[in-house]
């Protein structure tokens, strides 16, 4: 089955909050999803971005892909240096 990280969309209309998902490749936007990773709230100023780092090194490990907004969220939470790093270290 093939995994990728992305966004699921939440909140109400002209109020986005996003929650950061592990789903299927082949399931809706807002379908069914594996796990939850963490969250993004671009309404904030700044916007929050929590991340559980260990579940998604677990799941990069494991091949799922991020999409390229679900990458720059892993990257600014410092996860995908992780995952480089534990890479490099193999």
């Amino acid at each position: 089955m093939a995994t990728k990280i992305r966004l699921r969309r939440m909140g109400a209309k002209k109020s986005p909050f996003y929650r950061v998902v592990v789903a299927d490749a082949r399931s809706p936007r807002d379908g069914r999803f594996i796990e939850e990773l963490g969250y993004y709230d671009p309404t904030t100023s700044p916007a929050t971005v929590k991340i559980d780092a260990e579940k998604a090194l677990k799941w990069l490990a494991s091949g799922a892909k991020p999409s390229d907004t679900a990458r720059s969220l892993l990257k600014q939470a410092g996860v995908l240096a992780r995952f480089e790093e534990s890479r490099k270290a193999r």
